[in-house]
């Protein structure tokens, strides 16, 4: 079986999933921070910016161990997939809170989605760019006249900064092929260097077998280049609340802070149980195989841990970054994610610092200064 009918059939398992799984208990619209269920407890949609997975396994523990239970809350994961915006859920009222990535946040508000990134999860970029070793691409400019995957959609702008700054033109010293959200044209040898996630891309590539050898292709194989560790990096998964009713509504105010301080002690959590969190999150519904889902969790975790000044922290340098390429960086059409800087609404630290005093004082590990990733072995297809 080709590596392309194989991923899709997967693909096609976890979208149908998704598109029928709500992990949580409540079937209620967007709360209003006041209506409460029999339990006594406030009901809150979160909306995940894909299907359940580990790249969301914070929320996802912080559901099954009780964490927003104990604040009063009882949340609901709403899954993505096919034509969601999770920032246009969350501006639309369908849900409280919404999981994206800084760049697509602020083109929506830009747009006049009224929406503030209130906790910053991932610190660190986890987009690469990745290639076989016979295709000699070890630096950005080693990229001339070679075919690179882009899934476009606002997840371009990393390389095309990289692209640009090294000295290439996007539109003429590369080929752009817009790549789907697998690795078969890659594995099928039709993109020299495709766009890769640390905790998914890159595994469905490291689980899948070299026809040379009979073996699982291993990360001897491969050069990347990392797109954060190269200084290009933009701030991706973060949690994005109502910009109006952080100004108007003091219950939705104090809800935030409690949404937040249940998520981070969830992905505190999945930082030091990280088997256990993986199949926690096969069990949520991921139709991804358990190896994948440990290798996820694991890349996912070096991606917030260690978070110095507290895990959830918008730090200004990365954020100023994630704007400046946001502004400057044009893509393959000659836009750029957005054209004038976002006011000082676009984000505010004021309820992950509550949160973070609060979880200090129940003697939290909140900055993972001693976090050490593990070493996972992938199984075939993620098995």
């Amino acid at each position: 079986m080709k590596h392309s009918t194989r991923r899709a059939i997967a693909l096609a398992g976890a979208a149908a999933a998704a598109a029928a799984l709500l992990v949580g208990c409540s079937s209620t619209p967007a709360s209003t921070g006041k209506a409460t269920t029999k339990a006594g407890l406030t009901p809150v949609k979160i909306q995940l910016q894909w299907a359940v997975q580990a790249q969301f396994a914070g929320y996802v523990e912080a559901v099954k161990q009780g964490y927003y239970k104990d604040e009063g809350l009882d949340v609901t994961l709403v899954p993505a997939g096919g034509d969601i915006v999770p920032q246009t859920q969350l501006a639309n009222g369908a849900v409280d809170y919404a999981i994206a990535w800084a760049p697509k946040a602020l083109a929506s508000r830009e747009q006049g989605a009224a929406i503030t990134d209130v906790a910053q999860i991932f610190q660190r970029s986890g987009t690469l760019q990745i290639s076989f070793k016979s295709n000699d691409i070890t630096s950005v400019k080693d990229l001339k006249g070679k075919t690179v995957g882009s899934w476009g959609g606002g997840n371009e702008f990393e390389p095309y900064a990289a692209m640009t700054k090294s000295g290439l033109d996007p539109a003429k010293d590369v080929t752009i092929v817009q790549q789907g959200f697998d690795m078969n044209a890659f594995l099928d040898g039709d993109i020299k260097a495709a766009q890769a996630m640390t905790y998914n891309e890159l595994a469905q590539v490291l689980e899948s077998t070299n026809p040379k050898t009979g073996k699982l292709y291993t990360l001897d194989d491969l050069n990347i280049l990392d797109w954060s560790d190269l200084g290009f990096g933009m701030y991706q998964d973060g949690l994005w609340a109502d910009s109006n009713k952080l100004k108007n509504d003091k219950a939705y105010q104090k809800q935030t802070t409690k949404v937040i301080e249940a998520t981070l002690k969830g992905w505190v959590y999945a930082r030091d149980h990280i088997d256990q969190t993986a199949a926690d999150v096969v069990a949520a519904g991921s139709q991804l195989g358990l190896s994948h889902q440990t290798w996820q969790t694991n890349e996912v975790d070096k991606l917030i841990w260690p978070s110095p000044d507290g895990v959830g922290k918008i730090d200004t340098k990365t954020w100023d970054q994630t704007v400046d390429i946001a502004l400057h960086t044009k893509n393959g059409s000659g836009a750029t994610v957005i054209t004038a800087k976002p006011d000082s609404d676009a984000y505010t630290n004021t309820y992950v610092d509550e949160a973070l005093a609060d979880l200090k004082k129940q003697g939290v590990d909140v900055t993972g200064e001693d976090f050490k990733p593990e070493t996972v072995t992938l199984q075939p297809g993620g098995k």
